[in-house]
Protein backbone atom coordinates (compact mmCIF):
# COMPACT_ATOMS: atom_id res chain seq x y z
CA UNK A 1 0.00 0.00 0.00
CA UNK A 2 2.84 2.18 0.51
CA UNK A 3 4.43 1.43 -2.82
CA UNK A 4 1.19 2.31 -4.26
CA UNK A 5 0.73 5.71 -2.57
CA UNK A 6 4.72 6.79 -3.17
CA UNK A 7 3.66 5.84 -6.69
CA UNK A 8 0.95 7.67 -6.92
CA UNK A 9 2.43 11.00 -4.76
CA UNK A 10 5.33 10.86 -7.57
CA UNK A 11 3.19 10.91 -10.30
CA UNK A 12 0.94 13.64 -9.32
CA UNK A 13 4.47 15.45 -8.88
CA UNK A 14 5.41 14.84 -12.68
CA UNK A 15 1.92 16.15 -13.70
CA UNK A 16 1.96 19.28 -11.43
CA UNK A 17 5.63 19.98 -12.54
CA UNK A 18 4.28 19.60 -16.30
CA UNK A 19 1.38 21.88 -16.24
CA UNK A 20 3.72 24.73 -14.70
CA UNK A 21 4.08 27.71 -16.84
CA UNK A 22 7.66 28.46 -17.05
CA UNK A 23 8.68 31.78 -18.61
CA UNK A 24 12.31 30.56 -19.11
CA UNK A 25 14.67 27.73 -19.03
CA UNK A 26 18.38 27.51 -19.18
CA UNK A 27 20.15 25.01 -21.12
CA UNK A 28 23.88 24.14 -21.74
CA UNK A 29 25.52 24.22 -25.18
CA UNK A 30 24.09 20.29 -25.48
CA UNK A 31 20.54 21.29 -24.75
CA UNK A 32 20.22 19.45 -21.33
CA UNK A 33 18.39 21.73 -18.65
CA UNK A 34 20.53 23.17 -16.02
CA UNK A 35 20.20 25.03 -13.26
CA UNK A 36 21.18 29.21 -12.71
CA UNK A 37 23.42 27.94 -9.81
CA UNK A 38 25.18 25.30 -12.17
CA UNK A 39 25.38 28.57 -14.67
CA UNK A 40 26.73 30.83 -11.98
CA UNK A 41 29.16 28.15 -10.48
CA UNK A 42 30.44 27.73 -14.43
CA UNK A 43 30.75 31.47 -14.96
CA UNK A 44 32.34 32.85 -12.10
CA UNK A 45 36.11 30.74 -13.03
CA UNK A 46 36.04 32.50 -16.24
CA UNK A 47 38.24 35.37 -17.31
CA UNK A 48 35.79 36.95 -19.35
CA UNK A 49 32.00 36.56 -20.15
CA UNK A 50 29.76 37.40 -23.35
CA UNK A 51 25.92 37.77 -22.13
CA UNK A 52 23.77 37.76 -25.66
CA UNK A 53 20.62 39.43 -25.40
CA UNK A 54 17.40 39.74 -27.23
CA UNK A 55 17.28 43.65 -26.99
CA UNK A 56 13.83 44.23 -25.87
CA UNK A 57 13.62 40.67 -23.66
CA UNK A 58 13.08 41.60 -20.00
CA UNK A 59 14.19 37.92 -19.12
CA UNK A 60 17.29 38.85 -20.53
CA UNK A 61 17.85 41.83 -18.62
CA UNK A 62 16.54 40.78 -15.42
CA UNK A 63 18.97 37.91 -15.64
CA UNK A 64 21.65 39.97 -16.59
CA UNK A 65 21.53 42.33 -13.60
CA UNK A 66 21.31 38.69 -11.42
CA UNK A 67 23.78 37.70 -12.43
CA UNK A 68 26.31 40.54 -12.22
CA UNK A 69 25.04 40.93 -8.64
CA UNK A 70 25.86 37.19 -7.89
CA UNK A 71 29.09 37.37 -9.55
CA UNK A 72 29.99 40.40 -8.19
CA UNK A 73 29.97 38.59 -4.76
CA UNK A 74 32.72 35.66 -6.02
CA UNK A 75 34.88 37.81 -8.41
CA UNK A 76 36.36 41.66 -9.03
CA UNK A 77 34.49 42.49 -12.05
CA UNK A 78 34.59 45.06 -15.06
CA UNK A 79 31.59 45.56 -16.64
CA UNK A 80 31.03 46.71 -20.59
CA UNK A 81 28.03 46.89 -23.15
CA UNK A 82 27.21 47.13 -26.28
CA UNK A 83 24.90 49.35 -26.14
CA UNK A 84 27.10 52.67 -25.20
CA UNK A 85 29.44 53.83 -28.06
CA UNK A 86 33.38 54.53 -27.15
CA UNK A 87 33.55 58.06 -27.89
CA UNK A 88 31.20 58.57 -24.98
CA UNK A 89 32.92 56.65 -22.21
CA UNK A 90 33.99 60.40 -21.05
CA UNK A 91 30.14 61.25 -20.55
CA UNK A 92 29.85 57.51 -18.96
CA UNK A 93 32.87 57.91 -16.44
CA UNK A 94 31.71 61.36 -15.25
CA UNK A 95 28.04 59.54 -14.33
CA UNK A 96 29.99 56.66 -12.90
CA UNK A 97 32.03 59.15 -10.26
CA UNK A 98 29.08 61.35 -9.62
CA UNK A 99 29.92 64.45 -11.66
CA UNK A 100 26.86 64.63 -13.22
CA UNK A 101 23.23 63.27 -13.14
CA UNK A 102 21.46 60.44 -14.66
CA UNK A 103 19.59 63.81 -16.79
CA UNK A 104 23.24 65.06 -18.00
CA UNK A 105 24.15 61.79 -19.18
CA UNK A 106 21.00 61.62 -21.39
CA UNK A 107 21.46 64.61 -22.70
CA UNK A 108 25.57 64.51 -23.34
CA UNK A 109 25.39 60.30 -24.49
CA UNK A 110 23.59 58.77 -27.01
CA UNK A 111 22.00 56.42 -24.86
CA UNK A 112 19.51 53.77 -26.75
CA UNK A 113 15.86 54.49 -26.22
CA UNK A 114 15.31 51.63 -23.75
CA UNK A 115 18.74 52.36 -21.49
CA UNK A 116 16.40 53.70 -18.86
CA UNK A 117 14.66 50.22 -18.10
CA UNK A 118 16.93 47.95 -19.78
CA UNK A 119 20.72 49.13 -19.34
CA UNK A 120 20.67 51.85 -16.58
CA UNK A 121 20.15 49.21 -13.79
CA UNK A 122 23.47 47.61 -15.22
CA UNK A 123 25.08 51.05 -14.96
CA UNK A 124 23.81 51.85 -11.25
CA UNK A 125 25.00 48.48 -10.14
CA UNK A 126 28.60 49.58 -11.43
CA UNK A 127 28.30 53.42 -9.87
CA UNK A 128 26.89 52.33 -6.53
CA UNK A 129 29.93 49.40 -6.15
CA UNK A 130 32.74 51.60 -7.75
CA UNK A 131 33.10 49.50 -10.92
CA UNK A 132 34.40 50.32 -14.50
CA UNK A 133 31.52 50.21 -17.28
CA UNK A 134 33.22 50.16 -20.81
CA UNK A 135 31.46 51.75 -23.81
CA UNK A 136 32.47 49.20 -26.18
CA UNK A 137 31.00 49.95 -29.35
CA UNK A 138 32.01 51.59 -32.24
CA UNK A 139 30.48 54.95 -33.00
CA UNK A 140 27.55 54.33 -34.84
CA UNK A 141 28.50 56.64 -37.50
CA UNK A 142 31.97 55.01 -38.07
CA UNK A 143 29.74 51.51 -38.83
CA UNK A 144 28.06 53.40 -40.91
CA UNK A 145 30.89 54.91 -43.29
CA UNK A 146 31.86 51.33 -43.50
CA UNK A 147 28.87 50.07 -44.77
CA UNK A 148 29.07 52.82 -47.48
CA UNK A 149 32.57 52.37 -48.60
CA UNK A 150 34.03 49.48 -46.85
CA UNK A 151 37.01 49.68 -44.37
CA UNK A 152 38.86 51.98 -46.58
CA UNK A 153 36.16 54.54 -45.99
CA UNK A 154 38.11 54.37 -42.30
CA UNK A 155 41.42 55.26 -43.23
CA UNK A 156 41.34 59.06 -43.80
CA UNK A 157 39.72 59.95 -39.90
CA UNK A 158 41.85 61.99 -37.84
CA UNK A 159 44.01 60.24 -35.39
CA UNK A 160 41.98 61.04 -32.66
CA UNK A 161 38.82 59.47 -33.51
CA UNK A 162 39.96 56.14 -34.57
CA UNK A 163 40.95 55.91 -30.98
CA UNK A 164 37.61 54.80 -30.95
CA UNK A 165 37.54 51.96 -33.14
CA UNK A 166 39.90 48.88 -33.18
CA UNK A 167 43.45 49.12 -34.56
CA UNK A 168 43.30 49.78 -38.38
CA UNK A 169 43.54 47.79 -40.67
CA UNK A 170 41.07 45.39 -39.31
CA UNK A 171 41.63 41.68 -39.37
CA UNK A 172 38.49 40.02 -41.40
CA UNK A 173 37.13 36.74 -42.63
CA UNK A 174 34.00 37.11 -44.52
CA UNK A 175 33.60 32.94 -44.67
CA UNK A 176 32.34 33.03 -41.21
CA UNK A 177 28.99 31.05 -41.17
CA UNK A 178 27.48 34.24 -39.04
CA UNK A 179 28.73 36.69 -41.52
CA UNK A 180 27.35 34.24 -44.29
CA UNK A 181 23.96 33.94 -42.43
CA UNK A 182 23.79 38.01 -42.23
CA UNK A 183 23.94 37.58 -46.33
CA UNK A 184 21.74 35.08 -46.42
CA UNK A 185 18.58 36.84 -44.25
CA UNK A 186 19.24 39.84 -45.60
CA UNK A 187 18.56 38.66 -49.68
CA UNK A 188 18.90 41.07 -52.29
CA UNK A 189 19.27 43.94 -49.60
CA UNK A 190 22.69 42.37 -48.12
CA UNK A 191 26.03 43.33 -49.60
CA UNK A 192 29.78 42.42 -48.54
CA UNK A 193 29.90 46.13 -47.00
CA UNK A 194 26.93 45.66 -44.80
CA UNK A 195 28.97 42.24 -42.97
CA UNK A 196 32.36 44.74 -43.06
CA UNK A 197 29.95 46.80 -41.03
CA UNK A 198 28.91 44.29 -38.48
CA UNK A 199 32.59 43.09 -38.04
CA UNK A 200 33.75 46.59 -37.51
CA UNK A 201 31.40 46.35 -34.72
CA UNK A 202 32.99 43.30 -33.26
CA UNK A 203 36.12 44.09 -33.34
CA UNK A 204 35.73 47.15 -31.78
CA UNK A 205 33.84 45.69 -29.16
CA UNK A 206 36.54 43.09 -28.65
CA UNK A 207 39.41 45.50 -28.52
CA UNK A 208 37.89 47.69 -26.09
CA UNK A 209 37.45 44.79 -23.62
CA UNK A 210 40.81 43.55 -23.90
CA UNK A 211 42.12 46.96 -23.79
CA UNK A 212 40.29 47.10 -20.28
CA UNK A 213 40.71 43.84 -19.26
CA UNK A 214 42.71 43.21 -15.70
CA UNK A 215 44.35 40.00 -15.22
CA UNK A 216 42.83 38.27 -12.16
CA UNK A 217 38.81 39.91 -12.78
CA UNK A 218 36.12 38.63 -14.97
CA UNK A 219 34.86 41.13 -17.48
CA UNK A 220 31.01 40.11 -18.09
CA UNK A 221 30.16 42.16 -21.34
CA UNK A 222 26.32 42.98 -22.19
CA UNK A 223 25.59 42.29 -25.99
CA UNK A 224 23.00 41.36 -28.81
CA UNK A 225 22.87 37.59 -29.06
CA UNK A 226 24.14 37.69 -33.19
CA UNK A 227 27.35 39.36 -31.79
CA UNK A 228 28.50 35.93 -29.50
CA UNK A 229 26.34 33.45 -31.15
CA UNK A 230 28.40 30.05 -32.18
CA UNK A 231 31.16 31.26 -30.32
CA UNK A 232 31.63 34.21 -33.38
CA UNK A 233 31.07 37.69 -33.54
CA UNK A 234 33.18 39.29 -30.64
CA UNK A 235 34.53 36.32 -29.30
CA UNK A 236 36.50 35.12 -32.51
CA UNK A 237 38.89 38.64 -32.42
CA UNK A 238 38.60 38.38 -28.51
CA UNK A 239 40.00 34.49 -29.03
CA UNK A 240 42.42 35.71 -31.80
CA UNK A 241 44.45 38.72 -29.38
CA UNK A 242 43.97 36.58 -26.53
CA UNK A 243 43.39 32.90 -27.14
CA UNK A 244 44.98 32.34 -23.71
CA UNK A 245 42.03 33.50 -21.77
CA UNK A 246 38.83 31.91 -20.51
CA UNK A 247 35.57 32.74 -22.09
CA UNK A 248 32.32 31.99 -21.81
CA UNK A 249 29.10 32.85 -23.83
CA UNK A 250 25.81 32.88 -23.12
CA UNK A 251 22.55 33.18 -25.74
CA UNK A 252 19.03 34.20 -25.27
CA UNK A 253 16.41 32.26 -27.46
CA UNK A 254 12.37 32.84 -28.14
CA UNK A 255 10.38 29.75 -28.34
CA UNK A 256 6.83 28.94 -28.21
CA UNK A 257 7.53 25.86 -25.73
CA UNK A 258 10.66 26.67 -23.76
CA UNK A 259 10.24 22.87 -22.04
CA UNK A 260 12.91 21.53 -25.36
CA UNK A 261 15.41 23.40 -26.79
CA UNK A 262 14.84 23.54 -30.87
CA UNK A 263 17.93 21.99 -32.83
CA UNK A 264 18.71 25.22 -34.20
CA UNK A 265 19.06 26.92 -31.10
CA UNK A 266 21.38 24.00 -29.76
CA UNK A 267 25.08 24.95 -29.39
CA UNK A 268 24.71 28.69 -29.85
CA UNK A 269 26.62 29.21 -26.58
CA UNK A 270 27.55 27.65 -23.50
CA UNK A 271 24.90 28.47 -21.59
CA UNK A 272 21.25 29.44 -23.41
CA UNK A 273 18.66 31.20 -21.89
CA UNK A 274 14.86 29.73 -23.62
CA UNK A 275 12.12 32.06 -23.01
CA UNK A 276 8.85 32.02 -23.85
CA UNK A 277 7.99 34.20 -27.11
CA UNK A 278 4.34 35.23 -25.01
CA UNK A 279 6.78 37.34 -23.11
CA UNK A 280 5.64 40.84 -22.91
CA UNK A 281 8.73 42.80 -24.82
CA UNK A 282 10.31 46.05 -23.27
CA UNK A 283 9.56 47.75 -26.37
Amino acid sequence: MKKVFLLFAFSFTLITASAQKAPYVIYNTKGKKVSYKKMLKTLEEKDMVLFGELHNNPIAHWLQYELTADLHGKRQLILGAEMIEADNQDELNDYLSGNIDYKALDSTARLWNNHKTDYAPLVDFAKDSSLAFIASNVPRRYASMVYKGGFEALDSLPVQEKEWIAPLPITYDPELPGYQNILKMMGDHGSPTLVMAQAIKDATMAHFIIQNYKEGSLFLHYNGAYHSNDYEGILWYLQLDRPDLDYGTISTVSQEDVHKLEGENVGVADFIICVDSNMTTTY
